[in-house]
């Protein structure tokens, strides 16, 4: 022992004699500086890795060749001009209509003079019975029918807020049979949903997904202890994803979709690590109206311990009737192994007012982790279910009174007409020879595009016949979400279709005034950050 302390202190001290003699050659600021200059450069290589971890090589390389350009005098300044350009024809004058728009309150009041003034305003509006890609779900004329009774019933409830329970409690049980109602609807009473599935209700499918994601992050976390929570979605995953991502500081992982245009199982196992807390499946997509391979992704979420969010803000009043009246509608719902969240808006198929929707969960211990309560504040003990403290009662009365309504029996027969205007919708497609339709729509959404014609003039010139489609992008297609307005006027609808068609066959090349340019130029360049721009500088000057 004594030889082997002799031996390691004559080795350190040579080490010590050879280290001082190599360094005695280099300047002793040099020496001081190295270190630091080391750390300095670790830390670039370590940002520029999490970089090309997190958006890829190429996008990171192209954006910093983009970065380069603009460092060049002169370049900036005219990409700034381009820009502008497009984001004025995007706002196609709304910036010359809001010259006239009130920017102070009157000196005197109008009284119910207002009403004739919102009338008249009103009249402005785009005329949307049955010509809206989605955006107005219910039939008929405002004025009658179930238009009339939600409307009556909203504003009979109008001056009501939930966040009083004490006070409205007639507005707390309505919003309890909502949830509940839907909830039954999405497997709540089946044995596989475990008998515990609770929820509340929302100002909409975006509200409802983000809390889903604030939830799951939580839930996680406590289970977990994740700190740098990931989330993975398809490409066709809606975009609340994204606000959600932003909000609660989530790394979003998207993958591609598979060649049927579902989420691709495999590619989002490949993406599952250590820090995964949420996998998101559809019911269907919103841009191609095609169901994700929810059973598969519930195995997939259930063997790695994570959650599982299916978002049904359009399927939710509509599949579960589509498959009692025999549509081939795979499994979806609670009674999915794996499925720990669902969103389901009831303003849309539900046929009710507009912002209100439901977010479901399994279980009670999930569902806590939504919730916010605050101990320490002065004006008292706080606790709140949903991202808004107070919420329009009457709203949720609309719902209650939508869903009371119409009953099971109302909904199928409801289910039953659009899913055949969307049958003769795909077959009208079909038999336009320039035109292919995207996927195999699973309910009522049909995207469609073409080889040989720009998509996206064929929508100019829809647009032009009054038509209000949704233009998409990755392939570049054009869809209609149809609601119970297309009923009357789905031949119309295919007949504007084939001559629009035709008319870009003869006449290539974009309208004036059109769209196509922005999309197709938009869909081309490489640098998406651009794109980006575009769309917040637009916003900035439209709100």
């Amino acid at each position: 022992m004594d030889s082997y302390s002799s031996w390691l202190n004559s080795f350190l001290v040579r080490f010590r004699l050879s280290a001082n003699l190599f360094l005695s050659q280099f300047e002793p600021l040099a020496l001081l500086l190295a270190p630091l200059l080391t750390l300095f450069i670790a830390r670039l290589l370590h940002s520029l890795l999490s970089v090309i971890h997190e958006k890829g090589l190429k996008a990171t390389v192209l954006a910093l060749f983009m970065s380069s350009i603009k460092l060049v005098p002169g370049v900036q300044s005219y990409i700034d001009a381009e820009k502008q350009k497009v984001v004025d024809k995007l706002q196609s004058g709304s910036k010359s209509k809001r010259e006239h728009w009130r920017t102070e309150l009157p000196t005197t009041g109008l009284g119910v003079g207002v009403i004739e003034e919102m009338k008249d305003v009103k009249s402005n509006d785009a005329d949307w019975k049955g010509k809206c890609s989605g955006t107005v779900y219910i039939g008929g004329s405002e004025s009658e029918g179930h238009f009339s009774l939600i409307n009556e019933a909203s504003s009979m409830f109008a001056h009501t807020n939930p966040l009083h329970l004490d006070v409205f409690q007639s507005v707390a049980r309505f919003e309890a049979e909502v949830v509940a109602m839907t909830a039954d609807l999405l497997g709540s009473k089946e044995k596989a949903s475990g008998g515990q599935v609770c929820g509340n209700m929302t100002s909409g499918g975006t509200e409802s997904i983000l809390l889903a994601v604030k939830t799951s992050r939580d839930y996680m976390k406590a289970k977990k202890g994740i700190t740098r929570p990931e989330m993975i979605i398809a490409e066709s995953a809606h975009s609340a994803y994204d606000k959600a991502a932003q909000y609660f500081n989530i790394k979003l992982r998207r993958v591609p979709v598979n060649k049927e245009f579902k989420a691709d199982v495999k590619a989002i196992r490949k993406q599952i690590n250590r820090k995964t807390i949420l996998i998101v499946g559809s019911a269907p997509g919103y841009p191609h109206g095609i169901i994700d391979p929810i059973e598969e992704l519930g195995k997939l979420a259930d063997s790695y311990g994570i959650c599982l969010h299916v978002d049904l803000c359009l399927g939710g009043f509509v599949l579960p009737f589509a498959r009692k009246l025999g549509y081939p509608i795979p499994p979806f719902d609670f009674t999915v192994r794996g499925v720990t969240s669902i969103s389901a808006d009831v303003h849309k198929y539900g046929l009710a007012p507009k912002g209100t929707s439901v977010v479901l969960y399994r279980n009670h211990d999930i569902r806590k982790h939504q919730f916010v309560a605050v101990t320490e504040w002065s004006g008292g003990l706080y606790v709140s279910p949903t991202i808004a403290g107070s919420r329009p009662g009457g709203v949720i009365a609309g719902a209650w009174a939508a869903m009371m309504s119409l009953g099971q029996q109302g909904y199928l027969e409801n289910t039953r007409k659009i899913m055949e205007v969307s049958k003769m919708i795909q077959k009208g497609i079909k038999e336009i020879p320039e035109l292919f339709i995207i996927g195999n729509p699973d309910m009522t959404i049909v995207a469609f595009g073409s080889a040989v014609l720009d998509i996206f003039e064929v929508n100019d010139i829809m647009s032009g016949k009054g038509w209000h489609l949704n233009a998409l992008q990755r392939p570049n297609s054009i869809h209609i979400c149809v609601t119970l307005q297309h009923v009357p006027v789905v031949d119309a609808f295919l007949q504007d279709l084939r001559e629009a068609v035709q008319t870009v066959k003869e006449n290539p090349g974009p309208i004036s005034g059109g769209l196509a340019p922005i999309y197709g130029a938009a869909g081309k360049m490489p640098d998406r950050g651009m794109v980006q721009d575009l769309l917040v500088n637009y916003m900035d000057g439209t709100c």
